[in-house]
């Protein structure tokens, strides 16, 4: 057989397949807060990653001295870098959040669908309330 019958493809060649959609379920499916906390997690799990670098940055610096701790910790206290910590922060709160909200479902609860709803916006606000809430107390103390 050859490499094009064996991948599935019509001897035909890519023509034929230009006139199909490559993604029907965009088509099908309609946007649901279920769909969206599915890509927030990966999206603040890689912003987690980010988070990771700043604190080794930090722990870097440390270790490097008082004058190297003062700079990063006087860029840190940028509003431009103080907004990138508040983003991680929230990464870190709805991470927590949706990871809680998925260790009831490993347990078999919350697959109905009006639950699913409500803790899936139960999970944003409690990331953006969390985040708000920990700058509230660390710009207090």
């Amino acid at each position: 057989m050859s490499q094009a019958g064996y991948l599935g493809m019509s001897m035909a060649g890519p023509q034929a397949h230009d006139k199909r959609p490559l993604s029907p379920h965009l088509q099908v499916w309609r946007w649901h807060v279920t769909m969206a906390t599915s890509i927030f997690h990966r999206a603040s799990g890689v912003a987690l990653y980010l988070g990771a670098m700043v604190l080794t940055a930090w722990v870097m610096a440390l270790a490097s001295g008082p004058e190297a701790y003062g700079a990063y910790t006087a860029f840190l206290m940028s509003p431009l870098c103080l907004l990138i910590l508040f983003g991680i922060t929230a990464a870190a709160c709805y991470h927590l959040a949706n990871g809680i909200r998925h260790l009831a479902w490993d347990a078999g609860k919350g697959f109905d669908p009006k639950v699913s709803t409500a803790t899936g916006w139960a999970t944003i606000i409690a990331g953006a309330v969390g985040a708000v809430l920990v700058f509230a107390l660390a710009f207090l103390a």
